[in-house]
């Protein structure tokens, strides 16, 4: 009996520590976001202001706030500082969202093939995703190069095409697995009846792998919208997106601006939040998905 009030304790012991060190990045985020200049990195850190402030928020939206903060406390600022992010977050929107579609539509027709008519053969699939496990670091100095050639750096489509590039073989990875899990008598039963091939897949399959469907394409957005590599070197100032516009939060005079960051941060997780609670109850069916095989 004491073993087992012992064990218990120690498990509980450990989920309460892994869920503190789960959670103190976002509160460390939210309590630098509203502290003052000086308490930014202060030493000893201050784990909770008594001066709570907006000033920074203020500096992501605002050119003036940002131009009167350089002038009383920063010195000088970047020129893309003084700017609104509004922009980062109108570029990051779409490039995001178009590219997330872009990858799911395309992974799930690529996954259907796959599945239905073993297309490539059993290693293929494993083919797909060795392409994302190299790092992207190895190839970005030839798509450059490539880039620049076609005219594509620095603009919409460049980056498009870049972002779904990237994110596709993660997309027909994950969209394999919930097409498996649909049962093709159904689609047999349904083209017996006098539909086409591509009637009972819209028809039967997507309507069943719908949950799978939405949980990858919030797994791609997040990606997309936080990749920052090939955001910073394929563009020159025409297209930011918001990690770069955290990244461009410096002074020349004090470096970092910390409590600017943290609010630029704190702002940009909130579409992922919203887009994931507006479809959680898919987004838990298609990750429950192919759970018990049949």
């Amino acid at each position: 009996m004491a073993r087992n009030v012992l064990a218990t304790g120690l498990k509980r012991f450990a989920v309460i520590l892994g869920m503190l060190i789960a959670f103190f990045p976002i509160y460390w985020l939210l309590a630098t976001s509203i502290k003052p200049y000086d308490e930014w990195a202060a030493w000893p850190p201050v784990w909770l202001t008594e001066q709570p402030t907006l000033q920074n928020y203020r500096i992501v939206f605002f050119p003036q706030a940002a131009r009167d903060f350089a002038a009383t406390q920063a010195g000088s600022l970047d020129y893309k500082v003084s700017g609104s992010a509004w922009k980062a977050f109108q570029d990051s929107a779409i490039i995001s969202t178009v590219a997330t579609i872009l990858s799911v539509v395309f992974g799930t027709l690529a996954a259907y093939s796959i599945v239905r008519f073993r297309t490539g053969g059993e290693n293929y699939p494993f083919q797909f995703l060795t392409v994302r496990m190299m790092p992207p670091i190895a190839v970005v100095v030839p798509m450059v190069a490539l880039f620049a050639m076609l005219r594509l750096a620095d603009t919409y489509a460049g980056m498009i095409l870049a972002y779904t590039a990237f994110t596709l073989p993660f997309s027909i990875w994950m969209i394999r697995s919930f097409i498996e899990d649909a049962p093709a008598e159904l689609e047999g039963a349904a083209m017996v009846h006098g539909m086409s091939r591509v009637e009972a897949f819209i028809k039967v399959t997507l309507p069943l792998i719908r949950g799978g469907i939405l949980a990858t394409a919030l797994f791609i957005f997040i990606l997309n919208w936080s990749e920052f590599l090939f955001a910073l070197v394929l563009t020159s100032g025409k297209i930011v997106t918001v990690t770069l516009q955290v990244a461009n939060y410096v002074s020349a005079s004090s470096g970092k601006l910390y409590g600017v960051q943290a609010a630029m941060g704190a702002i940009s997780t909130l579409p992922v939040i919203c887009f994931g609670y507006l479809i959680q109850r898919h987004l838990v069916r298609g990750l429950t998905l192919g759970a018990v095989k049949r």
